[in-house]
């Protein structure tokens, strides 16, 4: 499962959104279901930010939510993000010079093809 938590960050702000960001890809890396984050920035308006989070599940992000720690230290950034769909169910992935793989919606009987 993927999570894509879009900002927009004035230049003034950037260092403490920064230092936050940092703080809150920490604390959630700590929580069972983990599996990856990064801090990206787009290279075409540099005040467009996305703290990008993979989980093995979508319980495991929303019990990574209800931790002590994220609730203090994440949610605050959180719900800072853009007013957007966030969460992302995969339903194809490659490996590099793999073939691509299937896997079947939680919302859709059939896979997407």
């Amino acid at each position: 499962m993927l999570v894509l938590n879009r900002f927009v960050v004035t230049p003034e702000t950037q260092d403490s959104f920064v230092t936050r960001a940092h703080a809150a890809l920490a604390v959630l890396a700590e929580r069972p279901g983990y599996l990856s984050g990064r801090l990206t920035r787009a290279l075409d308006d540099p005040t467009y930010w996305t703290l990008v989070t993979e989980w093995e599940s979508v319980g495991a992000y929303r019990r990574a939510l209800g931790g002590f720690e994220v609730k203090v230290t994440a949610t605050p950034l959180l719900s800072e993000s853009i007013d957007e769909p966030s969460a992302y169910e995969t339903l194809a992935s490659a490996e590099p010079g793999g073939e691509v793989v299937v896997t079947a919606s939680d919302r859709a009987a059939e896979p997407w093809r």
